[in-house]
């Protein structure tokens, strides 16, 4: 079961609620976008409509998959299909904070020290494997993801816009990585599972690969860019006209109130996480041709909004109870206003 339904399908019929024409294009550059991923990965919607909608939101992902499900090329592909710039970093056990962040460095030509930037000066940072550095260099990302700056010596320096972080991780190797803390997950606005693929999926793979496929070439393989930052805007803008009734309001609150309730978590959803789930619902209405959430736009980016928000009870995580689980429970005892 994908986390939500396919945009590329979405409703663009006029009618009560419908967007106006101006927005058109911005929604035709954004699913274009999926487009162009496709020509490079197979049969990751999910994961792909999740990363559009954090750059609607100004949000960041983290992809968390077993090794060779393409979280990585999803990343570039998704930074190939954009006119903006991109870098990745390798995280490693040895990666120091200013690895990331920058820092100030000695010119005896002038005898003063100059800031030389970072890679995380750039639009569209790709943290691979983020749980395999250390806590203080996992750190060095906590005010650029939620302040969009970084301060060095004292300075604060402001990041590019649009900014966002692309993280992966592997959910089944531990040994030689650091859990992310609470507080470091709860800036990413999405926690997205990138599963195996379907045997269909995977002879498509197959196939791509025995047909001359090369994934460090994506050029040749006929991604290209076709959207950039005025596109981008536009689209950022015509979300945030996308109404909210009261009762709708109100029945994220309730989900995320009912988390805080839940016997089986230790930890629910903050005001932020609520926050997230309004910004994520109006980005995927809008995707849907609409300028209204429903429940069911709530619902859908339940799960891939909260997951990462709330804490399964050691007791419950012993039974095999994962925090999906027990937000399908929620969603399914919380009123859904009519």
């Amino acid at each position: 079961m994908t986390e939500f339904l396919d945009a590329s399908t979405a409703p663009t019929q006029a009618g009560p609620g419908a967007p106006a024409a101006g927005d058109a294009d911005a929604r035709r550059a954004l699913q274009a976008i999926r487009l162009e991923v496709a020509k490079a990965v197979v049969g990751q919607d999910a994961a792909v409509t999740g990363l559009v909608i954090a750059l609607l939101c100004r949000g960041h992902v983290l992809l968390e998959g077993v090794p060779g499900v393409a979280k990585t090329l999803l990343v570039r592909a998704l930074a190939a299909s954009l006119t903006l710039e991109h870098k990745r970093v390798q995280f490693t056990p040895d990666l120091m904070p200013g690895d990331v962040t920058g820092s100030l460095v000695y010119d005896t030509r002038t005898a003063e020290f100059s800031f030389r930037p970072g890679p995380v000066f750039t639009n569209l940072l790709l943290a691979d494997e983020i749980n395999r550095t250390p806590p203080k260099t996992q750190a060095s990302l906590l005010e650029a993801m939620e302040e969009r700056q970084v301060t060095v010596d004292g300075t604060p320096r402001a990041l590019p816009d649009p900014f966002l972080v692309a993280a992966t991780q592997n959910p089944v190797e531990y040994e030689g990585t650091y859990t992310l803390p609470e507080a470091q997950l709860d800036r990413f606005l999405l926690k997205l599972t990138v599963p195996l693929p379907g045997r269909d999926d995977e002879i498509s793979v197959l196939q791509r690969h025995n047909a001359g496929f090369d994934p460090r070439d994506l050029a040749a393989a006929g991604v290209r860019a076709v959207a950039g930052p005025a596109e981008l805007a536009a689209a950022r803008a015509a979300v945030l006209r996308v109404q909210v009734a009261p009762p709708v309001l109100a029945y994220i609150v309730d989900i995320c109130r009912a988390t805080r309730q839940s016997p089986s978590l230790s930890l629910g959803a903050s005001p932020r996480g609520a926050t997230a789930l309004l910004a994520t619902s109006k980005a995927w209405a809008w995707l849907q041709g609409r300028e209204y959430v429903t429940p069911d736009d709530v619902k859908a980016l339940a799960r891939p909004t909260l997951r990462h928000r709330v804490v399964v009870r050691p007791e419950a995580e012993l039974d095999g109870t994962t925090s999906d689980a027990v937000l399908e429970g929620v969603l399914a005892t919380v009123p859904v206003p009519r």
